[in-house]
């Protein structure tokens, strides 16, 4: 049975940054995507960024674009989240999960076959 386990979160202030990593055991991230989805209290579950091995495409959501990064992990079996300037804004439960087609074509319209247990970001002064 697969698993995917995500690290890094924290309580940051205002323009610092924080690394978020999903390692995957199990199963292989190879030919996959992978990526990350946030949800702060209140609010739908919203997609933040998707990384694919598979056909190489990327995604961003519009308000992380120029802040966040998206890349294998060490190992290549891990994705990690790089979050720059962070604001009070993306504060919530990150979690990763993969994509049941190797694309992020659709990322936050497909279906996720592994999530993760998420992950708790806190932005605050």
């Amino acid at each position: 049975q697969g698993h995917l386990v995500e690290s890094g979160g924290g309580l940051v202030q205002p323009g610092e940054s924080l690394r978020l990593s999903c390692a995957a055991s199990g199963f292989s991230l190879d030919a996959s995507a992978i990526g990350w989805f946030r949800q702060a209290p209140g609010k739908e579950r919203e997609p933040v960024a998707c990384f694919s091995s598979g056909d190489g495409s990327i995604f961003y959501a519009d308000s992380v674009k120029g802040r966040f990064t998206i890349a294998s992990g060490e190992g290549k079996n891990a994705v990690n989240l790089q979050m720059n300037n962070l604001k009070p804004e993306d504060t919530g439960i990150y979690y990763c999960a993969t994509d049941v087609v190797p694309s992020c074509s659709d990322f936050g319209g497909g279906a996720y076959d592994f999530w993760g247990q998420g992950t708790q970001v806190t932005v605050s002064s």
